[in-house]
């Protein structure tokens, strides 16, 4: 390394600029790197990601953050999983959750005993063999030791939170760690002429900031990868036509689901996310199906208490920069894109692509190679997840006609591959470092009814008596797993509730 700390500008707080920075601060030595973070108070955030996946107890972990401390700070509850309602047809329901479902027998997986059992009239759902699922609609939670069990492994847990308190909480984090942060307004960024690089972005108070790597938070403005360098956007809105959503809190409830919630309205749908002091609440779907009106209609009308404020309105595009790092850009958060939350990704492509950063971290100047490899590997995985979001809307059965139009679409050869693979004999592939692991496409293929004409041979080993008893103990011992747990609210309250 130079003698001179090489710099870092965050350009941006909220969820994404305050993750970036606390990773920076916990790993980067503060002899060799000088970290920066300019942020208005003029300017809200978005505040998108109130529901995560189990990722986030990674960074949690890596960053030396006490659960329970962290819990208390963000009014946060568990989360085993999330519940579609109305995504197959309208009266259908089921979960993806977490963890294992089933177990395999050697090398072959779950699926296809539970496939063949169904020829043998072992109608139980596919969530009956899943620890999580059995959990999440008890209203039971656990971790540690009581959390384990032997046959199936044991409870794996994301967090619902309030978005602002976690930027907050880790704000507090980063500063006590030696990042400066700077109150200011940007009005433009300069460019160096010979390079074409981001040489310093200057303040509304005639202030000009340097940097040598530049990591652009600053929401769907995207104020140096796209207003400054022009990086260039690619939409999905053809696979993914919602282009709206509204969001607002309602009163707190009694019972604290660990789960979330999402439930399919008329074009589109309605999160539900239970905290410690409110409910969060959404509606996002398609401007071009439906008025704003109706919408926010069917959202007051889908709360299970009274709203605390007004609704708010955010517009947005599916889809993502066509570089997400850019000279010496590297743009998070919705700088550098909108997934819908669907799934609950926000938070963890921002958690992924700062992990990214910290891998490719230049030692000097910025080399085209560890670009080029950056940008594969974040494409790779924002595709990846596009298709697994775009298979929710694809295998319904619905009849209104914004359904019936995603289930006529052609959709990314990349899932229409999986989803044929699937039909056949219940394979699933996972390829590189995608996100959703085999267990997460099968319960969303089969919640919404994609069922596979036939099951891998080997499924055949065990006799009909054999499977029987097999698939049965498996129901048995989560259910007894399952009872012997605390109620979910009960746990947060003699751990980490907030009150």
């Amino acid at each position: 390394m130079s003698e001179v700390p090489f710099r870092i500008v965050i350009v941006g707080g909220g969820t994404a600029g305050w993750m970036a920075a606390s990773v920076c601060a916990r790993f980067l030595p503060s002899q060799d790197y000088a970290v920066t973070l300019i942020e208005s108070d003029e300017i809200g955030t978005v505040g998108v990601g109130e529901s995560t996946i189990p990722q986030l107890q990674l960074i949690n972990a890596a960053l030396g953050i006490n659960e329970d401390d962290f819990m208390r700070a963000t009014q946060a509850t568990y989360k085993l999983g999330i519940e579609f309602v109305g995504w197959g047809t309208a009266e259908s329901r089921y979960i993806h959750a977490f963890g294992n479902t089933g177990r395999p027998i050697g090398q072959t997986p779950f699926q296809h005993f539970w496939l063949r059992g169904l020829r043998l009239g072992e109608d139980a759902p596919l969530d009956a063999y899943c620890l999580n699922a059995a959990a999440a609609y008890a209203h039971k939670f656990a971790r540690g030791p009581e959390a384990q069990s032997q046959m199936l492994g044991g409870l794996v847990h994301a967090f619902q939170f309030d978005a602002g308190l976690y930027a907050r909480f880790l704000r507090s984090y980063a500063e006590a760690r030696g990042v400066c942060r700077i109150e200011g307004r940007i009005t433009h960024a300069d460019l160096d002429g010979e390079s074409g690089d981001v040489s310093s972005v200057s303040l509304a108070d005639g202030s000009a900031h340097g940097a040598d790597l530049f990591l652009d938070c600053s929401g769907f403005r995207g104020l140096l990868i796209e207003e400054t360098l022009h990086t260039g956007y690619e939409e999905w809105t053809r696979w993914l036509p919602c282009d709206r959503a509204l969001a607002v809190p309602s009163e707190p409830v009694a019972d604290l689901t660990p789960y979330t919630r999402a439930t399919a309205k008329r074009a589109g749908w309605q999160w539900r996310i239970p905290l410690q002091h409110r409910v969060g609440n959404g509606h996002v779907f398609c401007s071009g199906a439906i008025g704003d009106d109706e919408a926010t209609s069917l959202l007051l009308g889908g709360l299970d208490g009274a709203p605390l404020a007004d609704p708010r309105l955010l517009k947005f595009t599916t889809g993502r920069r066509k570089a997400f790092w850019n000279r010496n850009v590297v743009a998070l958060g919705l700088a550098a894109g909108f997934m819908e939350p669907l799934e609950s990704t926000s938070i963890h492509l921002v958690q992924s692509a700062i992990e990214r950063v910290l891998k490719f971290l230049p030692n000097g100047p910025i080399r085209e190679a560890d670009v080029a490899a950056y940008n594969a590997q974040t494409i790779f995985e924002w595709e990846r997840v596009r298709d697994f979001i775009i298979l929710h809307y694809h295998a319904n059965s619905r009849p209104e006609p914004f359904w019936r139009d995603c289930a006529a679409m052609a959709v990314p050869d990349t899932l229409a591959e999986k989803i044929d693979l699937f039909r056949a004999n219940g394979r699933i592939a996972r390829f590189n470092e995608e996100l959703f692991a085999e267990v997460g496409w099968l319960q969303v293929m089969i919640g919404q009814s994609v069922m596979p004409a036939g099951y891998h041979p080997l499924a055949d080993a065990p006799s009909d008596a054999e499977l029987r008893e097999f698939l049965s103990l498996i129901r048995q011992t989560g259910a007894k797993h399952v009872a012997g747990m605390p109620d979910h609210k009960a746990f947060l309250q003699r751990h980490s509730w907030a009150n």
